[in-house]
């Protein structure tokens, strides 16, 4: 990626949030990837760790039309994805190997327990959630313009607990200096 791709990202993401009334405080932690694809207007996304800690964390997220976040499953993070602005999609699968469009995926739906076909796509509406237990395959993107996402979850760990179905896909991404730097990222913290 770019670090002028990376400056603008971030610029849009604060603006978004400023507009939606969230309080963006300097120690938290920025992390903006195209997931090592380098397309980030395909498959990209913004997020921040509100609070990582030892049993928990949350984040805040932001992504825009047409930016998705590649299939994947976590081992350990059980997680609540939250719609909280906009409209979420988010395609499930059942544990497995791969994403499988077979059996039935477990997830609860605000907080009601559901069971979803394989590959099946859901509509989060703002204000709605999704809960994922550790090994459901998951992919997500916006189908407003754009869309503010929260994640509410058992302790992350993303250099070790994120599985990709493609296995091009790398977590943070590689970047190229082209301009000066607006926010340092998550993985660029020594």
């Amino acid at each position: 990626m770019l670090r002028s791709q990376i400056n603008t990202a971030y610029q849009q993401a604060v603006a978004t949030f400023t507009e939606g009334g969230w309080a963006l405080l300097p120690h938290f932690q920025w992390d903006i990837t195209d997931f090592g694809l380098g397309r980030f207007d395909a498959a990209g996304l913004v997020l921040i760790n509100l609070c990582s800690e030892a049993e928990y964390c949350e984040k805040l997220m932001f992504a825009r039309q047409h930016q998705q976040t590649p299939a994947h499953y976590h081992r350990h993070k059980k997680e609540d994805i939250i719609c909280r602005r906009g409209q979420l999609a988010i395609q499930v699968w059942p544990a497995g190997s791969k994403p499988l469009p077979e059996g039935m995926a477990a997830v609860k739906i605000n907080g009601e327990q559901r069971q979803v076909p394989g590959g099946e796509t859901l509509l989060l509406q703002a204000g709605e959630r999704i809960t994922l237990l550790p090994g459901v395959w998951h992919a997500f993107w916006p189908v407003s313009h754009t869309c503010i996402i929260g994640e509410v979850s058992t302790a992350n760990d993303d250099a070790n607990d994120n599985f990709f179905d493609n296995p091009d896909i790398g977590r943070f991404p590689h970047i190229e200096e082209d301009e000066t730097p607006l926010v340092k990222l998550l993985s660029e913290k020594a």
